[in-house]
């Protein structure tokens, strides 16, 4: 088979929202460095909602993106919290998956802290094919062909391959 051709996990994004700035982001902070072991990076309102009390630049949320060796490490830990199923509708048209975790004690070797309290998160998951580096550089930039793109089927296909995982309808 072609290297070009096979399919990889580029990146692995965890968030956890919280909706307001102070101690619960700080907290919320805290789990995702437990859980990864790297730290996070708090995410920005990019809008006004004057319902919700939330102005533009108003901490919300951290992520953190692992890539790598990390990304696949943390897929191999995360998957059987949801007993390595994933529902079909998980899949978007470009072969991105996103699932959630109710509780981060559910992870291995994790323990409640009353201190912290619970919190959930969300996991998206991008797979890729060698060459997408011609999308990002700065010099003749291109677009992706539709026939190298990683599609709904192939994203499913490389997930029951690689981690066991059941796809639910």
């Amino acid at each position: 088979m072609n290297a070009m051709r096979t399919i990889r996990v580029d990146k692995v994004t965890v968030n956890i929202g919280v909706g307001e700035a102070g101690e619960r982001l700080a907290k919320a902070q805290k789990v995702l460095e437990m859980v990864t072991g790297q730290k996070s990076v708090q995410t920005i309102s990019k809008s006004v909602n004057r319902d919700l009390g939330i102005r533009i630049g108003m901490p919300l949320g951290c992520k953190v993106t692992l890539r790598g060796e990390p990304a696949e490490a943390f897929l191999q830990r995360a998957l059987p919290i949801r007993e390595r199923k994933i529902n079909e509708y998980s899949f978007d048209r470009e072969g991105n998956m996103s699932f959630g975790i109710s509780d981060y004690t559910d992870f291995e070797g994790m323990k409640y802290d009353p201190e912290i309290g619970i919190f959930g998160m969300d996991i998206s998951v991008v797979l890729r094919r060698a060459g997408n580096r011609i999308t990002k550089r700065s010099a003749v930039r291109r677009r992706i062909p539709k026939g190298h793109r990683v599609d709904r089927s192939e994203a499913i296909q490389y997930m029951k391959d690689n981690y066991e995982v059941e796809v639910v309808e």
